[in-house]
C-alpha cells in the first residue's frame, strides 16, 4: 500500500454517518471531525438547543452535509423517523456511532446517599440510557447496513466496563453490559448478514465532562476531590483526558484502516489501565 492509498483510507467524503447523543461533549467532537474529513453528518439528539452553536463550529463546509434531527435513542418511533429522514437526505447509512449514555447524580452512592438509598428507577433511567440507548439504535440503523451487506457501527463503552469504579453501580454494569454487547453484535453479524458489518467499541478513561465533573472537581474550591487526585495518581500520561484525544481511535475504527478489526473495545485512559499502583 502507498502513501496516497493509506491516506485515503480517512478520506470520509460521500459517507454518511449517523451519531446519537451529538449534542454532548463527546458526541459534538466526533461530529465536527467527522464533518471536516468530509463525511455527511446526521446528528441525534433529544435535546436540539445546541445544534446551531455546533454546526456554527464545524464552519461553512457543513452546510449540506451535517443536519440535526431531534431523536430519542429509547424511543424505537423516533428512530425510525430519524432513519427515513437519513434516507431521504444521504441515502442508507454508511456508520453509525452510539455515542448517547451518561450517568446523573442519583445513581451515584456518596456520603450523602448510600447503596441501598440507590433508587430503582435512578438505576433504571441510567442501565437504560447506556445499554438500550446502544442496542435500540444498532437495531434501527443496522438493518440498513444488512441490506446493503456492509457498514460499522462503532459503541462507546468505557474503562470502568473492564474494572468497575467506586461510586457509580448502574454505569460500570451499563458500560460492562455494552462491552458484551459490542463482541455479540459484532459476531452476529458477521456470521448472519456479512463479515463487511464491524462492530467496535471505544472504551474512554477518565475524561473531564459535564456529567462527571462533580466526581472529579470540588465545586467550592476548584480544586480535585480526592477522587480526582487518586485518578491522576494511577494514570501514567498525569492527566484528565479530553475529548479530541479519542478522535484517531474513532476514525480508524470507521475506516478502511480497520477493516480486519471488529468486536474489539479498545482502551484509550492514559495508561490507567496498564498501572498497577506501584
Amino acid at each position: 500500500m502507498n502513501l496516497a492509498e493509506l491516506s485515503r483510507l480517512y478520506d470520509f467524503t460521500g459517507r454518511t454517518i449517523v451519531l446519537t447523543g451529538a449534542m454532548g461533549v463527546i458526541g459534538g467532537e466526533i461530529g465536527c471531525a467527522l464533518v471536516g474529513c468530509g463525511a455527511n453528518l446526521v446528528m441525534l439528539d433529544r435535546n436540539l438547543d445546541p445544534a446551531k452553536g455546533l454546526l456554527d463550529l464545524m464552519g461553512p463546509e457543513a452546510a449540506g452535509r451535517a443536519v440535526a434531527v431531534g431523536a430519542d435513542v429509547l424511543d424505537v418511533d423516533s428512530l425510525r423517523r430519524a432513519a427515513d429522514i437519513v434516507l431521504e437526505k444521504f441515502g442508507p447509512p454508511d456508520a453509525l456511532i452510539n455515542s448517547a449514555g451518561g450517568n446523573k447524580p442519583e445513581a451515584t452512592t456518596g456520603p450523602q446517599r448510600s447503596f441501598f438509598d440507590v433508587s430503582p428507577e435512578a438505576l433504571r433511567c441510567v442501565i437504560d440510557l447506556n445499554l438500550l440507548g446502544t442496542v435500540l439504535p444498532s437495531q434501527v440503523f443496522g438493518r440498513s447496513m444488512v441490506d446493503r451487506g456492509e457498514g460499522v457501527i462503532l459503541n462507546v463503552s468505557s474503562m470502568n466496563a473492564f474494572r468497575p469504579l467506586t461510586r457509580i453501580p448502574g454505569y460500570s454494569a451499563a458500560k460492562a453490559a455494552v462491552s458484551n454487547f459490542t463482541q455479540w453484535l459484532a459476531v452476529h453479524m458477521a456470521q448472519e448478514y456479512s463479515p463487511r458489518i464491524r462492530v467496535n467499541a471505544i472504551a474512554p478513561g477518565f475524561l473531564k465532562t459535564r456529567q462527571n465533573e462533580f466526581l472529579l472537581v470540588d465545586k467550592e474550591t476548584g480544586g480535585l476531590t480526592p477522587r480526582g487526585q487518586t485518578i491522576l495518581a494511577h494514570t501514567p500520561m498525569a492527566r484528565f483526558g479530553t475529548p479530541d484525544d479519542l478522535l484517531g481511535a474513532v476514525m480508524w475504527l470507521l475506516s478502511p484502516a480497520s477493516a480486519f478489526v471488529t468486536g474489539i473495545v479498545l482502551p484509550i485512559d492514559g495508561g490507567f489501565s496498564a498501572f498497577s499502583g506501584v
